[in-house]
């Protein structure tokens, strides 16, 4: 992942993408960042799966921002947000649909045998183990939920 990120540092550097350029050096520090964390702590630098979760992250946070530089009226700043958005997005793996996200929690509740809310936990834990960055967790809680009750 890390190697994929940085050749596309080098193309947006050859063809003078400042938006891009200036994303993919957000997505390299805020790795960076991480990896010094963990090397304080003790821990081994940031895996793949950790550089998908701050992309994740990192996407959040801008929507968030965006929301609210539209709601404070400034739509130049929220364009700026989503054009970031659409960067990181390309090194996210494709989301699942709607409609995908339902029959793999309902699978995943099948499989666990849940048949309360008390469940809920193990099965979110057995989603993000499945499907890293694939699903928006924060949908599939209020699926699984509304599934177990």
């Amino acid at each position: 992942m890390r190697a994929v990120l940085a050749e596309a540092l080098k193309n947006a550097l050859k063809t003078q993408d400042k938006r891009r350029i200036s994303t993919l050096r957000l997505i390299h520090a805020a790795i960076q960042d991480r990896d010094i964390a963990n090397r304080g702590a003790a821990k081994d630098p940031v895996s793949d799966e950790d550089i998908l979760q701050i992309l994740t992250k990192m996407v959040k946070q801008r929507q968030e921002s965006a929301r609210a530089f539209e709601d404070g009226g400034r739509p130049e700043l929220a364009a700026q947000e989503r054009e970031e958005i659409a960067v990181i997005a390309e090194f996210l793996p494709r989301q699942m649909g709607e409609e995908q996200v339902k029959q793999a929690c309902q699978q995943v509740i099948a499989e666990m045998g849940a048949d309360g809310l008390r469940d809920m936990g193990r099965c979110m834990a057995a989603l993000k183990e499945r499907y890293p960055g694939k699903i928006d967790f924060g949908k599939a809680s209020g699926i699984v939920k509304t599934l177990l009750q």
